[in-house]
C-alpha cells in the first residue's frame, strides 16, 4: 500500500494559495474555509497582503481529509481525530477499497513535486494487484483530465504538465514493448497511427497504439506532427493500411473538409485505406458528410470494439 505523505520529497512548490487547494482536493475553497476556522484543521500563513497560503503538509493533509470525508467520515469526527492517526484511517480504508482515488492524489503530489520516485513507487503499487490496462483506464485517464483544469486555472505549470505526462507515455512505451516482442497474429490489416501537423498530443494515440498491439495487428507508430504527403510510403509496402490519427487541436473546425479532401486525393486515391479520427475536434464533424473511407470514434473503447 502507498506510504504517500511519510515520503522525503522535493519541495519544489512549497506555498499554495486557496484556489490551489480547491482544485487539487476538489473541496470548494468556501468549505475549506469552515473547516479551518471552525474545526482548526489548517493554519495558513498569511502574505503581506493578507491572502492566505498554505503549505505542502497542508494539502497533504487535506488530500488525506478529502479521502475520509468521501468515504462517509463526518468532518467533525475527523476533526477530533489524533493528526498522526489520519493517514493510517487512509491506509485501512484504501485496502479495503478502491485504490483510485489514493492513488490520483498521490500522482498529483508527485507531480507538484517533481517527484519521479513518489510516481514510481505508486504505479508499482498499483501494478501489484492491477493490470496496465486497469492502471491506464481506471488511474491515468482521470488524471489527464483533472490536468487541463489544474493547468487552466495556474495551480500547475507546464512544466508539471510535461513532467507527469512524459512517466506516463513512458509506462505506455514499455508495456507495448513488450507486446511488440510478439509476432502480429491478425494479417487482414495493418495500422499507421499518427499525428497531423501542428498536434502534439499523443497519450491518447499512443495508449491506442498498445491496444492496437495487444489485440495481434501489426501497428506502425509515426507520432507528431506528420504531413499528409509523408504518409504515402507506407501504400508502397502494405494494403489495406488503417491510418489512426487523433485530432485535439488540429485540423481546425474549418479545415476539416479540406483535410479529408486531401487525404483521399493524396492516399486514397484507390480507396483502399481508411482513416479513422479520433480527439475534441470531431465533434465537428457529422458523419453523414464523410465519405465511407473515413469514420469518427468518441473514445479509445469505441474503436477497439469495432477491431
Amino acid at each position: 500500500m502507498f506510504n504517500v505523505y511519510s515520503q522525503k520529497m522535493n519541495n519544489v512548490k512549497k506555498s499554495f494559495s486557496i484556489r490551489d487547494m480547491e482544485n487539487l482536493s476538489g473541496i470548494k475553497a468556501h468549505t475549506i474555509r469552515i473547516w479551518e476556522k471552525r474545526y482548526n484543521l489548517f493554519t495558513p500563513e498569511r502574505t503581506s497582503t493578507n491572502i492566505r497560503t498554505y503549505s505542502l503538509s497542508s494539502l497533504q493533509k487535506l488530500l488525506n481529509i478529502t479521502l475520509l470525508y468521501n468515504n462517509g467520515y463526518k468532518i467533525s469526527k475527523i476533526a477530533k481525530l489524533e493528526e498522526s492517526n489520519i493517514p493510517v484511517i487512509v491506509r485501512e480504508i484504501v485496502s479495503k477499497n478502491s485504490e483510485k482515488s489514493h492513488a490520483i492524489n498521490a500522482f498529483k503530489l508527485a507531480m507538484i513535486n517533481f517527484d519521479q520516485r513518489l510516481f514510481l513507487n505508486t504505479y508499482n503499487s498499483l501494478l501489484s494487484e492491477r493490470s496496465f490496462r486497469d492502471i491506464f483506464n481506471e488511474v491515468f485517464i482521470p488524471l489527464l483530465n483533472e490536468l487541463g483544469l489544474l493547468w487552466q486555472t495556474d495551480t500547475i505549470s507546464p512544466a508539471h504538465e510535461h513532467f507527469i505526462t512524459h512517466l506516463i507515455k513512458q509506462k505506455v512505451y514499455i508495456n507495448t514493448e513488450k507486446l511488440q516482442m510478439l509476432e502480429p497474429t491478425k494479417r487482414d490489416k495493418v495500422f499507421a497511427l499518427f499525428l497531423p501537423e501542428n498536434e502534439i498530443h499523443e497519450i491518447g494515440l499512443l495508449y491506442l497504439n498498445y491496444e492496437i498491439t495487444l489485440r495481434g495487428y501489426k501497428s506502425i507508430y509515426l507520432g507528431q506532427t506528420m504531413p499528409i504527403e509523408s504518409l504515402v510510403d507506407l501504400m508502397k509496402y502494405y494494403d489495406n493500411i488503417h491510418f489512426v490519427s487523433y485530432f485535439t487541436v488540429s485540423p481546425t473546425k474549418d479545415e476539416l473538409t479540406a483535410y479529408f479532401d486531401k487525404f483521399n486525393k493524396i492516399i486514397n486515391t484507390a480507396g483502399q485505406s481508411k482513416l479513422f479520427v479520433l480527439g475534441h475536434q470531431i465533434q465537428h464533424i457529422t458523419d453523414d458528410e464523410l465519405p465511407e473511407t473515413i469514420r469518427t470514434f468518441n473514445s479509445i473503447e469505441h474503436l477497439t470494439g469495432t477491431l
